[in-house]
């Protein structure tokens, strides 16, 4: 019999390619990651270790559902991202090893209420409304690393409507997928289950209601999200 005096929540997890789900423990988010996009926010990007923000778990949509235009907002904006889901975890992790610490890789969007975001960076406030709202995370299905090869090149695109909007290669990122596994660790332990959205390139921008996102990465599934 258990001893929870409520029933416990259920466990986020993210579809994977072929069969079988992963159970996401969390979700940590690297910002400002391309140089382009650094500067269109008005950054520079030579002078700034990596930051990171987080998201919930259950803030992941899957399964390509609708996202609901959240609350509170006028100018709902998307980033899309390589992510990284880890099968191994721990504290200090040296860049060398960092790659054996990655189970596989998937398509993400971290959506964004920037005109609340902006408003909390003015004010020297958190961030953590803006970037965590429910459903703020779509995510496509996992493809296993040994499957996806160590995504150090690879095309990132984004199209709204059919037309693109972003378009990159994760290769531009400031910090590599094993740097940023490494420094983020040395910050937090790591642990198997936990995600990492990498960063988005330049081009982001306003999302409006019935707008199709068709987000890609070379060699991973793809995302579609319909902005409800």
């Amino acid at each position: 019999m258990s001893d929870y005096v409520i029933a416990p929540p259920r466990i986020t997890a993210v579809p994977v390619s072929g069969g079988g789900s992963f159970p996401v423990r969390r979700v940590f988010c690297v910002g400002r990651n391309y140089a382009e996009h650094a500067r269109e926010m008005g950054h520079d990007p030579n002078r700034e270790a990596p930051f990171f923000f987080t998201k919930p778990a259950d803030a992941l949509l899957t399964g390509g559902a609708d996202m609901p235009y959240p609350s509170a907002t006028a100018d709902l904006h998307f980033e899309l991202e390589l992510v990284v889901a880890l099968g191994r975890g721990g504290a200090d992790i040296a860049e060398a090893d960092a790659a054996a610490c990655v189970w596989g890789y998937a398509v993400g969007l971290d959506m964004t209420r920037r005109d609340m975001q902006s408003v909390a960076k003015k004010a020297g406030r958190p961030w953590d409304m803006s970037k965590g709202f429910d459903l703020s995370a779509p995510i496509g299905d996992l493809l296993q690393a040994d499957k996806a090869g160590p995504m150090a090149s690879a095309a990132i695109e984004l199209k709204v409507g059919g037309a693109v909007r972003q378009s990159s290669d994760v290769s531009r990122m400031i910090w590599s997928v094993p740097e940023t596994i490494a420094y983020l660790s040395g910050l937090v332990r790591l642990e198997p289950g936990d995600l990492i959205f990498t960063g988005t390139p330049d081009g982001v921008g306003a999302a409006k209601r019935g707008d199709v996102l068709e987000g890609s990465i070379a060699g991973l599934p793809g995302l579609t999200v319909r902005i409800a």
